[in-house]
């Protein structure tokens, strides 16, 4: 008679109950990790300011057509990156006498990159978006024969700021106030269309 008293003081166990609780809090608990690890693996991949400040910058060149700039930037750079057509190309050795450093010797450039084209493939061209005059941002002023910039343009690069001029190769024209050309960042291919400014590579042979 005791144990039946006894038997009356616990309360019945409710099995569904107990599982939905058990079910409920580890389905709580692997959402909270989920949560939690999000930020952490999040903070495994370069941040935007982590690219500015020196990263490599990946380009798709794909997406660029040809005649086209795109700007990027790098080590909170602007980069110019130009897809030159052949018409562009071919303006480039018609005017090296109105160039204060045609060939590029006073100016800053990878090695692979102090050529007529001032590139490591002359269809893509890289430049920092700088004045080397006082550091304002040139304007593409890619159309040819353009009056407003100069007679006889070929097409290339104008600052506003103080009117230097520069060719589709960011080589200075003579008369401007900047003394030597846009500077040009290390940089490489990794493929035909995929650019990576911040990482050198070698020149590739056959080139200049």
């Amino acid at each position: 008679m005791s144990d039946h008293a006894a038997d009356d003081t616990v309360p019945e166990v409710d099995e569904s109950r107990r599982k939905f609780l058990i079910a409920a809090t580890a389905g709580t608990g692997a959402v909270g990790a989920v949560l939690t690890a999000v930020p952490f693996v999040a903070s495994w991949k370069p941040s935007e300011s982590a690219r500015a400040a020196g990263l490599p910058s990946e380009v798709d060149l794909s997406k660029i057509e040809p005649g086209q700039m795109a700007t990027f930037f790098w080590r909170k750079q602007q980069i110019y990156v130009v897809k030159r057509t052949p018409e562009m190309l071919a303006s480039l050795a018609s005017h090296d006498g109105e160039l204060k450093d045609a060939k590029s010797e006073e100016s800053d450039q990878p090695a692979y990159a102090r050529n007529e084209s001032r590139a490591l493939r002359p269809d893509v061209l890289v430049l920092i978006g700088t004045c080397t005059h006082l550091g304002c941002l040139p304007k593409p002023r890619f159309m040819p024969g353009d009056a407003s910039v100069m007679a006889n343009w070929p097409g290339g690069f104008f600052c506003p700021c103080h009117g230097s001029k520069f060719d589709l190769a960011g080589r200075v024209f003579q008369g401007s106030p900047a003394s030597v050309n846009l500077k040009i960042p290390p940089y490489s291919f990794e493929g035909d269309n995929k650019l990576v400014i911040g990482v050198d590579t070698q020149p590739a042979k056959g080139v200049a």
